[in-house]
């Protein structure tokens, strides 16, 4: 299976009865620079190498601030009062309610952080946003999931997504996370009705360096059909279905959407294994009435959320955490729509897997 939580796990030490003679034990300096190290898995795994990783996500984070600097900012004030009293609330709702949390989501932030400031007698307005950022932690971590593959050979994904959103782009950016994985990447040019959406996805396919299936003005679906089944006798580990680019309110592309769902199924009964859609994250509520929507027609598996860089309206996704989590609670429970990869730019390393209490902390920073 593959997770795209983190990087592939270090080679594993050499266990001791595996070498004949080994070396004398180092001294006590080197020792104590790298105790849990043989000498030899010293050699073989740097001990700077899981420091690097760990930069790359700090480097990330620091552009996950940035970008939802005009977000954080507007909600960050209201906690430079003196007193923790009913305006600051009121200023608290409105900050929430300007950055597209939604009415929902808002009432619910806001009654969870009254009883958490009760119940640990918090005093200080500033303390109050340590508060707030562990209550919106808590109710994002259900969207924290690791988008899995391996289970199905093709795991066969379709991404859907209105034009202009980044669904291109995201395939390409998806891409890469995949390879670099250690995954077998075949792309399906399946978005037939937008113009240039073949030669884009061309594009993305050659910097990646994997195949891609496409014909000239063909059916969707077919092209679609046509993927699946060169991953299969390819043996590839991964098919990505780039569907045509739609507004929930063009029926018609919608109904397209439908039948590529169905065609898929007919080359891999048990396909398509993620349904994901890619949504602005600059469009606020509209975002989530689009999630709605597509989850109607398509039934969702996953969110892939971008151009969180320079917006205003990063609350939307406490209100989408909330949208799926009523979706569990529905009768028959239903399963819920994590949020598989965030996006803050437009470069190959500008799209990185969704974690609540880094987006939370970002959010407020």
């Amino acid at each position: 299976m593959f997770s795209f939580f983190k990087k592939k796990p270090p080679i594993p030490p050499i266990a001791p009865d595996l070498v004949s003679a080994p070396p004398a034990p180092l001294p006590v300096t080197e020792v104590q620079a790298a105790p849990v190290l043989s000498p030899i898995s010293a050699i073989t795994v740097p001990a700077a190498a899981p420091l690097t990783v760990v930069e790359e996500r700090r480097g990330w984070l620091d552009k996950l601030k940035l970008g939802l600097r005009k977000t954080g900012n507007s909600i960050a004030t209201v906690f430079t009062g003196t007193q923790i009293d009913d305006d600051l609330y009121e200023d608290l709702e409105s900050a929430l309610l300007m950055a597209d949390t939604g009415v929902q989501a808002t009432a619910y932030l806001l009654q969870d952080l009254k009883r958490r400031v009760k119940d640990t007698k918090t005093t200080a307005p500033a303390a109050v946003k340590a508060l707030l950022v562990e209550s919106i932690t808590e109710l994002l971590l259900p969207l924290e999931q690791a988008l899995a593959i391996g289970q199905h050979k093709p795991t066969v994904i379709m991404v859907a997504g209105v034009n202009g959103a980044g669904k291109t782009t995201s395939i390409g950016k998806l891409t890469r996370h995949l390879s670099a994985s250690g995954a077998t990447v075949l792309l399906a040019a399946a978005d037939t009705f937008r113009a240039a959406a073949k030669e884009q996805l061309l594009i993305w396919a050659d910097r990646n360096t994997v195949d891609i299936i496409s014909q000239e003005g063909g059916d969707p679906a077919a092209v679609s059909f046509d993927a699946v089944s060169a991953g299969k006798a390819r043996g590839k580990d991964v098919v990505l279905v780039d569907t045509a680019g739609r507004l929930p309110t063009q029926l018609h592309l919608m109904e397209e959407l439908k039948k590529i769902k169905r065609v898929v199924s007919k080359a891999d009964a048990t396909a398509p294994h993620e349904v994901l859609l890619v949504i602005d994250g600059n469009t606020g509520q509209n975002a989530l009435a689009q999630v709605k929507t597509f989850d109607e027609a398509i039934g969702l598996t996953g969110l892939i959320v971008t151009k969180l860089d320079g917006t205003a309206k990063g609350g939307v996704l406490a209100a989408i955490a909330l949208w799926s989590r009523d979706r569990v609670q529905t009768t028959p429970p239903r399963a819920g729509v994590p949020v598989y990869f965030i996006g803050v730019g437009e470069k190959l390393e500008d799209l990185e897997t969704f974690k609540a209490r880094e987006f939370a902390h970002a959010l407020l920073s």
